[in-house]
């Protein structure tokens, strides 16, 4: 079905929520987690959501302003509305419902999905079938098997709980959001609701189910990392889960996009000498671009001295007048027993591997703050969690997401974005001579990841650890991967960049 002639979908956003079960002072949907409030990264996640109109925001009263100013700082611009919910989820939901029937025609109807502010890990798979399930049903609901056995219980006296039933778990599901409900059927449903002097509920499908009994409620699979944060534990996993977290860049719809986009813009690329970062330069240059590949053995440029830096980066701009994009690639790559490891080889590759991107970035904030550009950094999937004599390069490669996480955030309001790729294992100069020669196609080529990378940098993504696998056929979606890459990254164990 056509954008067109569907009909309009809005994500509601419940922000009601004050925090008292995480114990802040303040909504718990406001609390930061890898660097941007929980509501923001909810509110991104329809942003990107092509079958999504709009988005229409109930918040806490009192903190209304404090989501629009998130909303005008990270541009997004299908929010229409941030409304001061009520005292309940029935009653933010009836506000809701007042407000998107509001200059309707008669007959005409719209798509409303409900989602809770406090779930930022929900997919795009998702969303997409809560709206298909739309075109056939009036309500349905987002739910996942229980993988705990439920029991039911009793209060006796002073004895404590005991169990009066335990329920067969294959029929048992546990509920998530989006809600999602044609309004006409959610509007009516609260209508008749209103009639009963009992009513009260905690979900809005239990509305439909309990008030609208011939409305079937459609069920789609949720997903086990579509968490709720709730209690103080939740800020942990998600945070992690964050971190973990990778994202596929979009990309351009074809060889006059690139052009397009990097005819006039000036690349810097460190580690260029060879390898991904020769690649990208390559790239960059057939597309239009000014690029200064530097590096050690082509320009005489070291990384981790930081005069060198500052050099390549004025030269740059005084001959262009402009710095868009910033890369790093250099690395080494020393494998071997701590104990066992000179000074010397130990004070190299903290220098060239965390050292030296820290200059980059440091050197290279006010040109890209001038032009909104990009700083482009590196990890390897070892970042997820360090392993034997890989020490010193798994902990630099760590701190390269932690650099990319932070930086994005504290440049935001300058307009840089910052972001970091990880390869799999690739076939790199320095992979070649850590290991020596491999099967052949068992390696990414430098060329895919170098790709993958100008993605990136002409991609609005900001704060993003970039995964790029060989048997990855999407490359190019751009869906936040969640749960199930990050616990990709924590399993796989079996190679660097």
């Amino acid at each position: 079905m056509s954008r067109d002639a569907r009909t309009r979908t809005t994500a509601v956003v419940l922000a009601g929520g004050t925090g008292q079960r995480v114990g802040l002072s303040i909504p718990k949907q406001l609390l930061k987690i890898a660097g941007k409030a929980v509501i923001e990264h909810t509110l991104a996640i329809f942003e990107r959501a092509e079958c999504i109109d709009d988005i229409v925001v109930l918040m806490a009263p009192g903190f209304v302003p404090d989501v629009e100013k998130i909303v005008a700082k990270a541009g997004l611009t299908k929010v229409s509305q941030v409304i001061e919910g009520g005292a309940t989820r029935n009653e933010t939901t009836e506000r809701a419902i007042a407000v998107l029937g509001e200059g309707l025609a008669e007959g005409e109807d719209r798509n409303l999905l409900f989602h809770d502010a406090v779930r930022p890990l929900l997919s795009q798979h998702v969303i997409a079938a809560c709206v298909d399930a739309l075109e056939r049903y009036q309500a349905v609901d987002v739910a996942i098997p229980s993988a705990d056995t439920i029991i039911v219980t009793r209060t006796h006296g002073d004895d404590g709980e005991f169990i009066t039933d335990i329920p067969d778990r294959s029929r048992l599901r546990r509920g998530q959001t989006p809600q999602a409900f044609k309004l006409s059927t959610i509007r009516r449903a609260y209508e008749v609701a209103a009639g009963d002097p009992n009513f009260q509920a905690t979900d809005d499908c239990s509305v439909v189910l309990k008030y609208l009994p011939d409305v079937p409620v459609h069920v789609v699979a949720g997903d086990e990392y579509n968490m709720k944060v709730t209690q103080p534990v939740d800020v942990f996993i998600a945070d992690k889960l964050f971190q973990l977290a990778s994202t596929a860049a979009p990309a351009q719809a074809d060889e006059a996009a690139y052009r397009e986009l990097l005819s006039g813009k000036t690349m810097v690329v460190f580690g260029g000498s060879y390898g991904i970062g020769a690649d990208i330069a390559d790239l960059a240059r057939r597309y239009g671009a000014t690029v200064y590949a530097l590096g050690r053995s082509t320009t005489g440029t070291h990384v981790e001295n930081a005069d060198d830096v500052d050099a390549a980066l004025a030269k740059a701009h005084a001959e262009t007048g402009r710095v868009d994009y910033v890369v790093n690639t250099a690395g080494v790559l020393r494998i071997g027993k701590l104990a066992e490891t000179d000074s010397a080889t130990i004070q190299e590759a903290l220098n060239v591997n965390y050292l030296a991107p820290v200059q980059i970035a440091r050197a290279s904030y006010r040109y890209l703050a001038a032009t909104k550009g990009q700083l482009l950094l590196y990890t390897s999937s070892s970042y997820t969690r360090g392993r034997a004599e890989y020490s010193l390069y798994s902990s630099t490669k760590a701190a390269m997401v932690n650099l990319t996480q932070a930086l994005a955030d504290e440049w935001a309001g300058e307009g840089i974005r910052v972001n970091c790729v990880n390869p799999e294992r690739t076939a790199t100069p320095m992979r070649t001579k850590a290991f020596g020669e491999e099967p052949a196609g068992s390696l990414l080529s430098s060329e895919a990841v170098a790709r993958t990378s100008l993605d990136v940098l002409l991609s609005e993504l900001t704060g993003h650890v970039i995964d790029v696998r060989q048997q990855d056929p999407t490359r190019g979606a751009a869906e936040a991967s969640g749960f199930e890459q990050a616990l990709a990254s924590v399993l796989d164990r079996h190679g660097d960049v």
